[in-house]
């Protein structure tokens, strides 16, 4: 029988305001999100570390507050995807930020997501390649947003040099990166972003303010059968967290997987 890999799926973040009611109960404490949430998943992506470093107690405590099979991929600070500066200062503080967190054994990996403004060059090839000196703990992660990365040798390039890449899924707009499956080490991972054309580009409303119907996941099913064949593990996330839509998705795509994920 072929190899299966395992699939974990989560969502992109889980303490949002706008799920009180929606997925949190309407009087539960901002403080027992993760309590809450860990019932119900065993993963999640942390995504406030790009905006801040938060001190060592913080992440001491979200690791204190899940059980030993919970799973955390933490993306990485601005200073690596967008401002590309102080990294050596900024990698070590946010490094020494997350330490609780490796040091619990529930650390799975950075997720560093490049800005759309961030085109394919040598030296910008060169500069993500370098990103493996300041992130040690575990597997880098790397998603583009913009088309000029999807070329073959980028996946060679990051095959050879065991980083993986990001797989999305995102409005089918000129210039973004496509919606493709495809691996570069032994772990796969796939971010849902939603597909809201209109609000995508600076638009009203919210970038990530979608709900994937249920036949638009199930159109997945093939991309997600070809990353298990070639992966030991797979991580989906939904980032369409407005109004908890993440979480609705996730669910539905623990319901189509179910196969899988038992």
């Amino acid at each position: 029988m072929a190899k299966q890999a395992e699939i974990v799926i989560g969502t992109s973040g889980y303490s949002f305001d706008d799920w009180q009611t929606v997925f949190y109960p309407p009087d539960l404490p901002k403080g027992k999100r993760l309590d809450f949430y860990k019932e119900h998943f065993n993963a999640v992506e942390i995504n406030s570390t790009y905006y801040r470093i938060p001190h060592p107690a913080v992440f001491y405590n979200m690791a204190k507050k899940v059980g030993e099979g919970f799973e955390f991929i933490i993306k990485t600070h601005r200073s690596f995807t967008h401002d590309r500066k102080n990294l050596e200062k900024k990698a070590a503080e946010y490094n020494q930020s997350i330490k609780p967190v490796v040091e619990s054994g529930k650390f799975r990996g950075y997720l560093a997501q490049f800005p759309y403004s961030f085109k394919y060059s040598a030296p910008n090839m060169e500069y993500i390649l370098k990103g493996k000196d300041y992130f040690l703990e575990g597997p880098l992660f790397v998603e583009f947003r913009h088309i000029s990365w999807d070329r073959e040798e980028v996946l060679e390039s990051l095959k050879n040099n065991e980083i993986a890449i990001c797989s999305v899924d995102e409005p089918e707009l000129p210039g973004l990166y496509p919606s493709r499956a495809e691996a570069t080490t032994n772990i796969g991972y796939v971010r849902f972003h939603g597909r809201n054309s209109d609000n995508w580009w600076g638009g009203r409303g919210d970038r990530y303010d979608y709900l994937y119907s249920k036949d638009e996941l199930l159109n997945w099913k093939s991309k997600i059968d070809k990353l298990k064949s070639r992966t030991d593990r797979l991580y989906l996330f939904f980032n369409n967290c407005h109004l908890g839509q993440a979480v609705r998705n996730a669910r539905m795509m623990m319901e189509i997987m179910q196969t899988e994920l038992s």
